[in-house]
C-alpha cells in the first residue's frame, strides 16, 4: 500500500529546497549584474557588444566547470553517501561568491581582474555541478515512489527560487540606488550577501538524514563495485542520451527565457533596469509555481504527456513574449509571467532522469548527463545568442522554439514507448 508524505518527508523537502535556493542564488547572481561587470572588469575602450560577449564568456566558464565537479562529487556520493556531498558543495560555492564581492576591478589591477573573476566562476561551477543532481537524487530517494514527481518538482522550484531571490535583490539594488552608485560599488553587495547565504545553507544541511535508498544499498553491500561512471557509460547509454537531450531543453528555457532576458530587455529594448528586473521576478515566481504543478501532473499522468503538452505551451508563450517586446511593451508583465509559467515544464526533467538510472549509479548517471550537457549547451548558449542577435533581435525566440520541438519529440516518444522502470525504492 502506498503511504502518503509524512512529516519527515516534508522536512527533508523544505530543508533541501531552501538550501538549494540559497546555493543557486550564489551561482546566478552574476548574470543579473552582467552589464555592470562587463563595464568594470574589461577595458573601457572595448565595444559594448564585445564587453558583453566577454562577460558571458566568463559566465559560461562556470557551466564548463560543472562536469568535473559534478562527476567527482557524484562518484563519492554513490560510494559514501549523498548527504556528505551536499555539505561540501555549499562550502565550495559560498567562498568564491564572497570573494567575487571583494575583487578589485580592471581600473585597479588591469587584466588580472577578469582572470581572477574567471577563476572564481570556475570554482562556482564545480560546486553547482554536484548540488543540482545530488539534490534531485536526495529528495527522490526519500519520498514514496508515487510522489517522486512532486518531490523533484518542488526541489526544482526551490532551485529556481534562488533565481527569484537574485531577481528580487537585483531589483531592490536598482530601485534604491542609481546606476552610477551601483557601478561605484553597490554591485558588490549581492555577492557579499551570497557568501552569508552559503553559511546559512551549510547550517541547514546539518539536519538532513542520509537517504533510505543509499542506506539500504550499503546494508546489502549492493553499492557499485566498479567505478560508478564506468558502469553508467557501459550499461546505461540510453539513459545518458535521454538525460542529455532533456538537459539541453532545460538549459534553453532557463538560460534564455529567465536569466538572459533582463539584460536583453535593458540593452536591446531600452527598458529601465528596475522594470526589467521586476518583470524577471514575476516570470521566475511563475516558473517556481510551474515546476510544482508539472511535478504533480507527472505523478498523475506520466512524464510523456506532460512533457509533450508543456513543450507546446512553452513554444507558444515564449514566442508571444519575444514578439511583444518591440510591438506591445505594455504587455511585458503578463506575457513574461505566462512564459515563466510555461518554463515550469522543466519540472518533469528530474523525474525522467531519476527513473533512467538504478540507485547504485544514479547520482553519477544524472550528474554526468546533466553537467556535460549543461556545460555544452547552457554555457555556450549566451555566447551564441549574443552573436546571433547581431543579425536578428528574435534569436532568443528561435532558439527556444527549436528546443521546444526537441521536447515535443521526446515527450511523444515517452508517451508512445513508455519510460523504463528503474529500481526506485518501494513506497
Amino acid at each position: 500500500m502506498h503511504r502518503p508524505l509524512n512529516t519527515r518527508d516534508y522536512k527533508t523537502l523544505a530543508l533541501a529546497s531552501l538550501g538549494g535556493a540559497l546555493e543557486f542564488y550564489d551561482f546566478i547572481i552574476f548574470v543579473f549584474f552582467a552589464a555592470v561587470i562587463g563595464d568594470l572588469f574589461f577595458p573601457a575602450h572595448s565595444e559594448d557588444w564585445l564587453r558583453q560577449l566577454q562577460t558571458y564568456g566568463i559566465f559560461a566558464a562556470g557551466y564548463l566547470a560543472r562536469p568535473l565537479g559534478g562527476i567527482i562529487m557524484a562518484h563519492f556520493g554513490d560510494k559514501f553517501g549523498r548527504k556528505r556531498m551536499f555539505a561540501l558543495s555549499i562550502l565550495l560555492m559560498a567562498l568564491p561568491t564572497l570573494l567575487m564581492g571583494l575583487l578589485p576591478t580592471y581600473a585597479s589591477i588591469g587584466p588580472w581582474a577578469p582572470i581572477l573573476l574567471l577563476v572564481l566562476r570556475i570554482a562556482q561551477g564545480a560546486a553547482i555541478g554536484g548540488e543540482v543532481p545530488g539534490a534531485w537524487v536526495f529528495v527522490a530517494e526519500h519520498v514514496p515512489a508515487r510522489k517522486i514527481g512532486y518531490a523533484c518538482g518542488t526541489l526544482t522550484a526551490g532551485l529556481t527560487g534562488g533565481i527569484l531571490l537574485g531577481s528580487l535583490i537585483a531589483t531592490a539594488v536598482n530601485a534604491i540606488w542609481s546606476s552610477a552608485e551601483v557601478r561605484e560599488g553597490i554591485w558588490r553587495l549581492p555577492f557579499l550577501l551570497g557568501g552569508g547565504f552559503g553559511l546559512i545553507a551549510m547550517y541547514l544541511r546539518r539536519w538532513l538524514e542520509e537517504t533510505p535508498v543509499f542506506t539500504e544499498l550499503k546494508a546489502r553491500r549492493a553499492l557499485s563495485a566498479k567505478l560508478p561512471l564506468k558502469t553508467v557509460l557501459a550499461e546505461h547509454k540510453g539513459g545518458v542520451a535521454l538525460s542529455m537531450a532533456l538537459t539541453w531543453m532545460l538549459s534553453a528555457a532557463i538560460v534564455v527565457v529567465i536569466l538572459m532576458a533582463p539584460t536583453l530587455l535593458q540593452k536591446q529594448f531600452g527598458i529601465a533596469p528596475a522594470r526589467a528586473l521586476l518583470a524577471s521576478c514575476i516570470a521566475t515566481l511563475m516558473l517556481s509555481i510551474g515546476c510544482v504543478l508539472n511535478g504533480i501532473l507527472v505523478d498523475r499522468f506520466g512524464p510523456g504527456r506532460v512533457l509533450l503538452i508543456g513543450s507546446v505551451l512553452l513554444a507558444v508563450f515564449s514566442s508571444a513574449f519575444y514578439q511583444s517586446l518591440g510591438a506591445a511593451p505594455e504587455l511585458l508583465f503578463p506575457l513574461y509571467g505566462l512564459a515563466g509559467l510555461a518554463v515550469g515544464v522543466i519540472g518533469t526533467v528530474p523525474y525522467i532522469m531519476v527513473q533512467s538510472f538504478p540507485p547504485a549509479v544514479r547520482f553519477s548517471g544524472i550528474s554526468f548527463s546533466y553537467n556535460v550537457s549543461y556545460a555544452i549547451f547552457g554555457g555556450l548558449t549566451p555566447v551564441l545568442i549574443t552573436l546571433l542577435q547581431r543579425w536578428t533581435p528574435l534569436a532568443p525566440s528561435y532558439y527556444v522554439l527549436a528546443l521546444c520541438l526537441l521536447g515535443f519529440v521526446i515527450g511523444l516518444g515517452l508517451q508512445v514507448g513508455g519510460l523504463r522502470k528503474s529500481a526506485l525504492k518501494p513506497a
